[in-house]
């Protein structure tokens, strides 16, 4: 039994990016915890209450839907963590990360286009060196849809997999919980639409000689 962190900068990435290889963790009796970095809660741009009830209540459904043994949040604000205090995040993840002790982290791309992203990677990487948490074992990358497929067109911010997981017993379990993020989910033909995502994982799945499939990039391994 393995037990595996989701790190999710917003409540919708862990669906986007590895929805189906959370399913099979679960089914194959890992455990598996949920990170969400950024909240709405008390934001300084004021969030009306029943936007951030409805949240609430999203994140319990997607959740249970899951079956996470655990589910941390960070509660830094949305769209600010560029501008928040990089230390006590640091510490928060560092934190969660030691109660868990997870062998495999999934986590955002480095250079994906949205800056909470992009900074919330550079937190959680610095917060998984080997010589402080040396139980884990192996940290993938995921992608998001609408976020890493538009950074800049450079070889050296491309996300370039290596590691192809069949999820084509879960692909429509997938895309029932994205259904849950209605707030987010994009009219077709966009990037968070059902159909894109859906796209996305043929195209995956044919990579890797299976119908569906989720992609990572694997960044460190110990055996």
């Amino acid at each position: 039994m393995s037990k595996v962190l989701v790190v999710a900068v917003h409540p919708d990435d862990e669906t986007l990016g590895c929805a189906g290889t959370i399913l099979k963790h679960k089914e194959q009796g890992d455990e598996v915890y949920w990170m969400i970095i950024t909240s709405i809660r008390n934001h300084p741009n004021g969030y009306p209450s029943e936007v951030v009830k409805k949240r609430d209540q999203t994140i319990k459904a997607v959740a249970d839907a899951y079956d996470f043994n655990g589910v941390v949040e960070l509660n830094i604000p949305t769209t600010l963590v560029d501008k928040s205090d990089l230390g006590s995040l640091v510490s928060k993840a560092s934190k969660a990360i030691d109660d868990i002790k997870p062998d495999i982290v999934y986590m955002m791309h480095e250079h994906d286009v949205h800056s909470d992203h992009r900074v919330s990677f550079s937190v959680i990487y610095s917060c998984l060196k080997s010589f402080r948490h040396p139980f884990v074992k192996r940290i993938y990358t995921f992608e998001s849809l609408s976020e890493t497929e538009f950074a800049v067109a450079t070889p050296s911010n491309t996300f370039i997999p290596n590691v192809f997981v069949d999820i084509t017993d879960y692909i429509g379990k997938k895309l029932e919980i994205m259904s849950m993020y209605d707030t987010e989910l994009m009219d077709e033909p966009y990037p968070r639409s059902l159909s894109s995502i859906k796209a996305l994982a043929r195209v995956r799945g044919s990579r890797a000689g299976v119908m569906y499939a989720e992609a990572f990039q694997l960044l460190y391994e110990k055996r």
